[in-house]
């Protein structure tokens, strides 16, 4: 018999309908239930596509004894993190208050009756393990739990109103600091501490991309001629690309490698990564022209296009699960592989499956990911890849949820801006994805987080949304010049504003929980590292100085953390280099930006803004002033060295 969650909308709580503890989503009614019975309140947190959120249920939540414990002494309520991240970031400061480190998914969150938490964890296993991090299974933790609180345990209570007091409290910097360009020295000390020399990353296992990373060492680079950000970031990037995190048979990357070697992935994929991997990817060929580099960046984008969107919306994530196991869907026999290159004819297959790490032992629980020996790609490679897609067209693909984001698609909507100055085909597509999106999250005045496609969006738009979406617009805006994109992106900052800030501090969420927005790059691009470059951006592109103030209040109140820790803060650390330098605006008529899209994509200086004009020639401008005109765009570069003297 089903629970609740059967009405709800998210693919992650649908999971979820038939198990047979009692889920309520996150309402009210739950709340009221909890208080009126006296019982205890288990929130659990995850999303779709996280696997040991999928073991959790199979182990503990479809586990009748685990089910009979919840439904008689808790209320149990399920949240979808990517559809309320506001009540997920919540939750993850609770589990880092009690638990001194950071927390994962699934969040296993137990409170009082009145809902002030107590104790937090993440996956717990059904029986208490020795081994187990948490301490004690969840039949053994939940009983105990449930007992106390029937009994009004005082020291339970205590705890839960010391806890809430401590969040409640709100922690400001002691103090502020001037902002220097030095940052980006002790930004490169540190990320130079912090990098694999190896196969590149700057971590051991598990190893994420950490693509705010990356797109700072390109800036550094472009901004000081540093060899060393160069090398890291190409390293970086030649050593993903080689397969196994990076899919080199439908392309896009899955969320993390578990190894050092990017060799053996945690098998989901994330809209978010995808579109931060497509963009940097696309400027590190334009900075370095590394052809491997753009056929990567396009391989992404299409693999989104053709196996992860609808209506030109893009979906959020595919699981890492398939046919009941972890990376099914994904990994090959050595003899399936042998058989379909000799049915095909190839010569030379013992080579051929050497450079592809196809083994008679595997590398992946005795199968096979596809990764290359090194970083030249064969130029076979091309037809055995539609081979290796024969074999997996007869597995059953990966669930995929359908859900749309705001903020996340937007990402994607940039790079493919980023991507169409290289190839047209791509700017239309942003074109179309970016009124598609707009059409379907931006309703009466009012803009959405998420939704499911085809339905009608509910949960309001968080910072993330207003910031991510509005510099999506500013780079359609330099992609096409139409004014109604630089409009729109002043209205969400403007909405942004009034919503969201108070005096260099922005919040992420306002309503039933007010949480202050992290500066940290953690999972994805921090929301005020984004907000400060499309409030940079207005100020120069409308005139309006307004906007680099709020700029830089932002700055200013983060600049002793930014100045002390930059390594944690890269998107940041790149913002206070744009305030530091200056934008400059290429002025031309439109047919010159339009026909030299490459060209101007190709300068050197990384913070530059288009705007038509009447002017046959190319005009170079800063935020006050206009330093010179050529009719050659080849000079430009030169030109906007010599105004940085």
């Amino acid at each position: 018999m089903s629970n609740r969650l059967k009405k709800e909308d998210s693919p992650y709580l649908q999971q979820h309908k038939e198990n047979p503890v009692d889920w309520y989503p996150w309402s009210d009614e739950a709340f009221t239930k909890a208080k009126h019975e006296n019982k205890a309140i288990f929130i659990s947190i995850g999303y779709s596509s996280c696997h040991w959120c999928h073991v959790m249920e199979e182990k503990v939540f479809k586990n009748q004894e685990c089910a009979d414990i919840l439904n008689k002494h808790f209320v149990s309520i399920k949240v979808d993190r990517e559809e309320r991240p506001d009540i997920d970031k919540h939750y993850q400061e609770v589990y880092m208050l009690l638990n001194r480190r950071a927390g994962g998914w699934p969040t296993s969150i137990f409170c009082t009756p009145k809902n002030k938490p107590f104790f937090a964890g993440t996956y717990i296993s059904a029986e208490s393990r020795q081994d187990s991090i948490e301490g004690m299974g969840f039949i053994e933790l939940t009983k105990l739990i449930g007992s106390k609180i029937s009994q009004n345990d005082e020291q339970i209570y205590k705890n839960a109103d010391e806890i809430e007091d401590f969040l409640k409290q709100y922690e400001h910097p002691k103090e502020a600091t001037i902002l220097k360009e030095d940052f980006a020295k002790n930004f490169m000390l540190q990320v130079k501490n912090n990098y694999e020399t190896k196969d590149g990353g700057f971590s051991v296992a598990p190893k994420f991309p950490h693509t705010s990373t990356l797109g700072t060492l390109l800036i550094i680079d472009k901004l000081y001629d540093d060899k060393t950000a160069k090398s890291m970031l190409i390293h970086t990037l030649d050593s993903m690309k080689k397969g196994g995190m990076y899919d080199l048979v439908d392309g896009g990357f899955c969320r993390y490698s578990v190894d050092n070697e990017w060799k053996v992935p945690h098998f989901e994929k994330m809209l978010y990564d995808n579109a931060l991997l497509c963009e940097i990817y696309t400027n590190s060929y334009l900075a370095y022209q590394d052809e491997t580099h753009l056929q990567t960046a396009k391989e992404i984008a299409d693999f989104w296009h053709n196996y992860m969107s609808e209506d030109y919306l893009f979906y959020s994530a595919s699981d890492a699960d398939s046919q009941g196991a972890e990376g099914t869907y994904f990994i090959y026999e050595y003899k399936e592989v042998y058989n379909i290159l000799e049915k095909n004819n190839y010569k030379n297959i013992e080579l051929i499956l050497d450079y592809l790490s196809v083994t008679t032992n595997g590398n992946f629980n005795g199968k096979n990911i596809i990764r290359f020996k090194n970083t030249k790609i064969p130029q076979e490679f091309n037809s055995i890849k539609i081979l290796l897609s024969q074999l997996r067209s007869k597995r059953e693909y990966p669930f995929i949820d359908t859900k749309i984001q705001t903020s996340w698609s937007s990402m994607m909507i940039k790079a493919l801006f980023t991507l169409g100055n290289i190839d047209d085909s791509y700017k239309q597509r942003a074109i179309e994805n970016l009124d598609s999106l707009l059409k379907t999250m931006f309703i009466d005045e009012k803009l959405y987080h998420t939704t499911l496609i085809h339905k009608t969006p509910k949960v309001e738009a968080f910072l993330e949304d207003y910031a991510h979406l509005a510099q999506a617009l500013i780079t359609a805006f330099n992609s096409t010049q139409d004014e109604i994109y630089l409009v729109r992106a002043q209205y969400f900052v403007n909405t942004a504003l009034e919503k969201f800030y108070t005096k260099g501090v922005w919040n992420f969420s306002i309503g039933e929980f007010k949480t202050k927005a992290d500066i940290t790059d953690n999972i994805y691009t921090s929301s005020v590292g984004v907000m400060v470059d499309v409030l940079l951006s207005l100020a120069i592109l409308i005139e309006d100085e307004k906007y680099n103030h709020f700029a830089f209040k932002t700055l200013e109140y983060n600049s002793f953390e930014l100045g002390r820790r930059p390594v944690i803060y890269p998107y940041m650390l790149r913002q206070t280099l744009r305030y530091l330098k200056g934008d400059r605006i290429i002025k031309s008529n439109i047919s010159n930006l339009q026909s030299q899209s490459l060209k101007l994509s190709l300068l050197k200086y990384p913070f530059i803004q288009k705007k038509a004009s009447e002017d046959k020639n190319y005009l170079i401008c800063g935020d006050k002033s206009c330093f010179n005109n050529t009719d050659n765009i080849n000079k430009i570069n030169d030109i906007i060295t010599n105004t940085l003297n």
